[in-house]
């Protein structure tokens, strides 16, 4: 998938893929200022928050420096079957935000389809799960102290203009659940600078780093940050830890009351069966069958009650993996394995290609039986039908496939 985004981060960084991701921090600017404003602005971050159910902690407000308590910008609004819906007061948050605060919005992919095609093409590029937080500060309102997060981040100044501080990491790649804590800020200043419209930064898990709009007066800023979850040894062990089920000898109870002798025998039994089953499930094996099980991103279901498949998208987290086997093509992706004939070859490139797709277009491109392919990746859902909501997500973004 070719989204503009990916290309402008990476112009902005210099680099030539996501090699350097969690690796060193980095700075750019975006050529391209249009795919800003195209991404999201500060009110339809507003309309965002206004037209959905939403909770802490996903939806938070600060000030001073303080997190707000719920009940400060949220209010229950009560059916006439007495259910009580959290939705934000408009009016709390519009006089907060005028006095000055810190808007936060976690996941808004989730809610927002140019968000979502987005985190779907960071995917795509990283091969590792994405999510995007939304960042609205008003006025002077300072922002989060220094703090350092659990992953790797890219974050695109949208609009306006904030003060940040980037220091090293204190403790080498820290994690949430660690031997240790990670209390102490580095002393070793990496970045001090102001990131405006159109900025990029690449911060790597563990480097601590404060955002600001202390001393600024009247303005906003509005940033989106990319988080990139990467998999550690850690998770590949989890992995085999859940393999080793297979295996009797690790379903067996651990001698707790035997002699030292049997404690030693099972022991030694135990590390030979450990070290059969890491070397047959290595890192790369880990990290292929992970992006091939990974459920489908969520999507409309199609319904033929409404009318015809018209057009369509891949919605597989990671790109789908096209294999010719003889005389056959295998796709696997979302937790899927499934079969054609070699003549969908062309077919399926298209439809798999992450680009939008009118199957009216590509049928004079590859055939009218690409109508029937796209049915039947829309039912084993590593296909979408195409919205009129999801395609606006793509546009100016993304191109059709074919066009």
């Amino acid at each position: 998938m070719e989204h503009r985004l990916v290309h402008a981060v990476e112009e902005a960084l210099g680099w030539d893929g996501p090699g350097p991701l969690g690796k060193e921090f980095a700075r750019g600017s975006i050529k391209d200022p249009d795919v800003l404003a195209r991404l999201l602005t500060p009110p339809r971050v507003l309309d965002m928050v206004m037209r959905r159910s939403l909770a802490n902690p996903q939806f938070r407000l600060f000030k001073g420096g303080e997190e707000l308590h719920p009940d400060a910008y949220l209010d229950r609004q009560v059916t006439p079957r007495g259910q009580a819906i959290p939705m934000a007061d408009m009016r709390r948050l519009g006089s907060l935000l005028r006095e000055g605060a810190t808007l936060v919005l976690d996941q808004s992919n989730v809610f927002d389809p140019t968000m979502e095609a987005a985190c779907r093409a960071m995917q795509w590029w990283s091969r590792e799960h994405v999510q995007a937080n939304v960042y609205l500060t008003t006025n002077d309102a300072s922002g989060f102290d220094l703090h350092w997060d659990d992953h790797d981040v890219l974050i695109v100044q949208l609009a306006g203009q904030k003060q940040w501080e980037v220091r090293g990491a204190s403790r080498p790649v820290p994690m949430f659940r660690d031997a240790e804590r990670n209390n102490t800020p580095s002393e070793e200043i990496v970045w001090t600078g102001t990131m405006r419209a159109g900025d990029v930064m690449h911060i790597p898990r563990g480097y601590w780093h404060a955002a600001t709009r202390v001393g600024r007066g009247g303005g906003h800023s509005t940033h989106v940050t990319f988080g990139f979850a990467k998999r550690t040894a850690v998770s590949w062990l989890t992995w085999l830890a859940d393999w080793s089920r297979q295996e009797e000898v690790f379903r067996h109870d651990l001698d707790r009351w035997g002699g030292p002798e049997e404690q030693q025998a099972q022991h030694s039994l135990l590390a030979t069966a450990a070290s059969r089953l890491i070397d047959a499930g290595d890192p790369a094996e880990f990290l292929g069958r992970r992006e091939q099980e990974a459920p489908p991103g969520r999507h409309v279901p199609f319904l033929d009650i409404f009318g015809p498949l018209e057009a369509v998208v891949c919605v597989s987290e990671f790109p789908p993996l096209i294999s010719e086997v003889g005389e056959n093509v295998v796709v696997v992706a979302a937790g899927k394995r499934l079969t054609f004939t070699a003549r969908a070859l062309p077919g399926l490139r298209l439809l798999l290609s992450g680009h939008p797709v009118r199957l009216d277009v590509a049928a004079r491109t590859v055939g009218a039986e690409v109508e029937a392919l796209a049915t039947i990746l829309v039912e084993e859902e590593l296909c979408a039908s195409l919205t009129p909501e999801l395609s606006s997500g793509y546009t100016d973004l993304v191109t059709s496939a074919g066009s």
